[in-house]
């Protein structure tokens, strides 16, 4: 059937002012809360590891939606866990964020990010919460893990990083800026893990993210090569500013290496 110029016009009309209002719509109601399990392979031939990784929660009480992204991360029955900075952006969130990453089935190691700092966030509380899960918070420091044949390295991104490698073991770095990559010198890990970024939260098609933050450089989100060994930028669960999130979802990501 043939539209008519009239029917034509109106059609275009209602296209026009249609795709903005359900852009906005998944931006403001879906997405924020809509978890992506992405998966990332860096294992050439066996998987010797299988780990998740999730960064920037910024939890704010959103009780429900924290409990169902632990409850996502248990369900991948991962080796471990690796948190990349930004539990909280207020102190009066911390008790409950530990609380229910205490649920967490796996080993969760961590570095703290620029939000952990400025909220004062309790850092004993939080080695404490978790050692509790058989993991560690890193504070420019090193522990092996998965009896010892995995090595995590997490830097604080406050000075230059004096971590250690072991030839003997698969070596992990974490890191909250992801720019940070490249101060890692010499040292060549099989994946460093960052976050920061949130992906930008908002990416346009064939631009990429409006904006990032400092720290993040060209390493805005996803996989990249760098002379210190391959590099994953995850988009981060919770949000900063705006709760609003286009083309970028909040994430958790399965790394096998």
């Amino acid at each position: 059937m043939k539209l008519s110029p009239i029917n034509r016009r109106r059609f275009l009309r209602a296209l026009l002012y249609g795709v903005p209002i359900l852009a906005a719509a998944n931006a403001l109601w879906l997405e924020p809360s809509w978890i992506k399990i992405r998966r990332v392979r860096l294992a050439v031939g066996k998987v010797a590891h299988r780990l998740v990784h999730f960064t920037d929660l910024h939890h704010k009480g959103d009780r429900d939606f924290l409990a169902a992204a632990v409850a996502r991360i248990n369900a991948l029955s991962p080796e471990f866990v690796c948190f990349t900075g930004d539990l909280i952006e207020d102190s009066e969130h911390l008790e409950e964020t530990l609380e229910l990453l205490g649920g967490i089935k796996s080993p969760l190691y961590g570095v703290p990010g620029n939000h952990d700092y400025w909220s004062h966030a309790d850092f004993d509380r939080i080695a404490a919460a978790f050692s509790a899960t058989g993991g560690k918070w890193l504070l420019d420091e090193s522990v092996l893990a998965a009896g010892g044949r995995v090595n995590i390295a997490g830097a604080t991104c406050s000075k230059a990083p004096q971590l250690s490698l072991v030839e003997s073991a698969k070596n992990i770095v974490l890191i909250h800026y992801p720019e940070w990559v490249e101060k890692l010198g010499a040292y060549r890990f099989d994946v460093a893990l960052a976050g920061h970024s949130h992906g930008g939260q908002v990416r346009l098609p064939f631009y990429g993210p409006l904006i990032v933050p400092f720290g993040v450089g060209r390493y805005d989100l996803g996989l990249f090569r760098t002379p210190s060994g391959p590099l994953y930028v995850g988009a981060g669960l919770g949000w900063f500013y705006l709760n609003v999130r286009f083309n970028c979802r909040p994430e958790i990501t399965v790394i096998e290496i």
